[in-house]
């Protein structure tokens, strides 16, 4: 049996909602901050720690580059080298340095964009991949739609400002939580410097992170700064403290270090890692076996970090699996994938492995027994032959 299988496969079956209600009461006071709009979020829920004007549109410069590294990450080929755009790389602001004739590769452009914020890294990414700064917009907004930023459009793929781009606190947020799912783009996010090889010949040079809470506060990891003189500071972080991840965005806001060393000290006082109670057991149907039923379920119960005082936290829970599992199985085997989802959106997946042995069903005799009349018939002719 293979032990994996695509995630095209059929839905076999809907586990259920399980209304997980967890009453989280944070004792500290919520901090005052300068920001314009701000939120906190559970980066494993999404679920809103902290908020003030979360929802409103605003321009977030720079930090629109989470979206634009996260698709270069995703358009596959980081490795190959090619020679960047000679107009695309004519752009004002901060920049990795990019010269005409230049050889580099989409990777060295994903660690322009998120460390020196490189303009210049960013519209030659866009234009590499879509061909033109206008249609990478469009696959950014196209993307957006996808993970439900209903406040958020983009105009250009480094952040200088164009008509209607923006976004809010919120979805920052949430793009963030997506994009951080990427290996790639949350090792890059991380580093305080970074040494690459680009130019014409390609050479060897560091560049330096702009953000520096990775060493101003405890568990920062990432994730990126931005300015403009239109949409002020802003600020998208991340932090890992005792097993929990928060996320955090502030737009606007003359403060912004300050504002999200105080908002972790305050979020993580305000949540908790809670086991997800399961049913007892999941059961699949089960094709060339005697039995129809197979037992699965998870190595352990599944651990989501959850918020806020009075808040109910729905957990709903899906198996994921082909319309039978075929026998043979042996125990162990990974049969399926439980959802887990929290308001609608996706948690994780956890696979669910087979609890007993399955062997194939015995196919009955064919064999078909004599009557009477031909066993004498069978045994005349034994005895002539």
């Amino acid at each position: 049996m293979k032990k994996l299988f695509s995630v095209l496969a059929a839905i076999f079956v809907a586990a259920g909602i399980l209304p997980f209600r967890s009453e989280i009461v944070c004792c500290a006071e919520e901090p005052e901050i300068s920001a314009k709009a701000a939120v906190l979020i559970s980066a494993d829920t999404g679920e809103i720690v902290y908020e003030h004007n979360s929802r409103q549109k605003l321009p977030m410069a720079s930090t629109t580059k989470i979206m634009t590294t996260l698709l270069c990450l995703e358009s596959g080929e980081l490795h190959e080298e090619f020679v960047v755009d000679s107009e695309a790389i004519k752009v004002e602001g901060s920049s990795m340095g990019l010269r005409e004739g230049d050889i580099v590769t989409k990777y060295a452009l994903c660690c322009g964009m998120l460390l020196p914020s490189g303009n210049d890294a960013a519209n030659a990414a866009a234009v590499r991949i879509a061909g033109s700064i206008e249609a990478f917009a469009g696959m950014m907004n196209d993307r957006a739609r996808e993970m439900g930023l209903s406040r958020t459009f983009f105009v250009t793929p480094s952040g200088l400002e164009g008509e209607g781009h923006g976004s809010s606190a919120y979805d920052m947020a949430i793009l963030t939580r997506e994009a951080l799912k990427n290996e790639m783009f949350r090792e890059i996010c991380s580093q305080s410097s970074i040494q690459l090889e680009f130019g014409n010949p390609p050479y060897k040079r560091w560049l330096k992170n702009t953000n520096k809470l990775l060493t101003m506060c405890n568990g920062v990891f990432g994730v990126k700064t931005g300015f403009t003189d239109e949409a002020g500071r802003c600020l998208v972080s991340a932090c890992t403290r005792d097993g929990m991840e928060l996320i955090c965005v502030t737009l606007n806001d003359r403060n912004d270090w300050e504002d999200h060393s105080r908002l972790y000290d305050y979020g993580f006082g305000c949540v908790r890692k809670t086991e997800i109670p399961l049913p007892d057991g999941f059961e699949l149907d089960l094709a060339g076996a005697a039995e129809e039923k197979l037992k699965v379920a998870p190595e352990e119960l599944p651990v989501t970090v959850t918020s806020k005082g009075n808040s109910t936290a729905e957990i709903s829970l899906r198996v994921i699996a082909p319309p039978f599992v075929y026998a043979p199985v042996n125990r162990g085997d990974i049969a399926a994938q439980l959802e887990i989802s929290f308001g609608g959106r996706e948690v994780r997946r956890i696979p669910l492995y087979a609890q007993e042995d399955v062997s194939v069903k015995k196919k009955a005799s064919s064999k078909k027994k004599k009557n009477w009349f031909e066993k004498i018939i069978s045994e005349v002719g034994r005895i002539f032959s």
